[in-house]
């Protein structure tokens, strides 16, 4: 158990510092990124009278945050790096928590919806499970969950710096299912493009009932 506590301790360590180092590049690289058609899947797909109360999970700098608090929600961001976290409350003027991803903090039932865009591939798979069942908690009753990974053939490691799960569509779906999600939809991006030219893997999820236990 030790040793297992240790190499979830590095990984978390050595992604934060990878992000921490490249906090400005991070955000010139990422500003423009048009994900508006991620945006549109989460919020089609929550029911109630906007506006709706939104965490931005791993929202980096900041700029989803914009994108839904020019759309009248009301939004908060999650993110592990302090560097990116200060950059995402400069640009949005949004509540931002830092906590890290394996030692989560969320309030229960908080959310309408959860925008998980490019973040949970962080988790280890062996955490995975236990991830989602807290973000299951942090939602409404039949609030919504968006994710975008990079897809892959559900190997883990080591990939420039950070630390990475990528999952195929069959694996993802399992994972979250038995945590207690009803898949909506999925699609893979960017648009457009032949599927051997489309990366991501974009899912979104309703909460079902009580989360699975692994």
């Amino acid at each position: 158990m030790t040793q297992l506590l240790e190499d979830l301790t590095l990984i978390t360590a050595k992604t934060l510092e990878h992000y921490n180092e490249r906090a400005v590049e991070f955000w010139e690289g990422t500003r423009d990124h048009d994900v508006k058609q991620n945006i549109e899947a989460l919020l089609r797909h929550i029911r109630g009278t906007p506006p709706f109360h939104i965490l931005d999970f791993g929202c980096g700098p900041g700029r989803d945050l914009v994108a839904f608090r020019a759309l009248d929600h009301e939004p908060i961001g999650l993110e592990g790096s302090p560097p990116l976290a200060a950059m995402a409350r400069k640009h949005s003027r949004c509540e931002v928590w830092e906590q890290d991803f394996l030692a989560l903090r969320l309030p229960p039932g908080r959310f309408d919806g959860i925008f998980a865009n490019a973040s949970l591939f962080h988790v280890p798979r062996q955490e995975l499970p236990r991830v989602l069942r807290e973000l299951h908690a942090a939602l409404k009753p039949d609030g919504v969950l968006f994710t975008s990974n990079p897809r892959g053939n559900n190997e883990e490691g080591w990939n420039r710096g950070r630390y990475g799960a990528y999952h195929d569509l069959e694996s993802w779906r399992a994972f979250l299912e038995t945590a207690g999600f009803a898949g909506l939809e999925h699609y893979y991006r960017p648009p457009g493009l032949p599927l051997e030219r489309q990366p991501w893997l974009a899912s979104i999820w309703r909460k079902s009932g009580v989360s699975g236990q692994i």
